[in-house]
């Protein structure tokens, strides 16, 4: 339960700064990143029955890895997302769609 409440507090904190920044040009958003294999997630992850489980969470089907997650870091932090704020970006490959 604590973890949910974290999450929805940096989702409401992303839409406050958002419009709080924005008069100044500064854009707002949060990456959800759903599974991703690193070492937070290794313990379950590296078996045989985690894999099967994210794999089959993923529409793209297949476990999400940091540099799918950097991509859409480094899309956001550049010129070309200037006009996307107080977004809450999807970035689990479709999973639980």
């Amino acid at each position: 339960m604590a973890y949910n409440l974290t999450k929805a507090a940096i989702n409401t904190f992303t839409l406050h700064l958002a419009q709080l920044l924005g008069p100044r040009g500064i854009t707002v958003d949060a990456i959800l990143p759903g599974i991703v294999d690193t070492d937070v997630n290794a313990s379950w992850l590296h078996t045989p029955e985690g894999q099967k489980q994210a794999i089959g969470m993923s529409a793209l089907g297949r476990v999400g890895q940091p540099s799918h997650v950097a991509d859409v870091v480094a899309f956001l932090a550049s010129s070309d997302s200037r006009w996307i704020s107080g977004q809450l970006v999807d970035a689990t490959g479709g999973s639980h769609l």
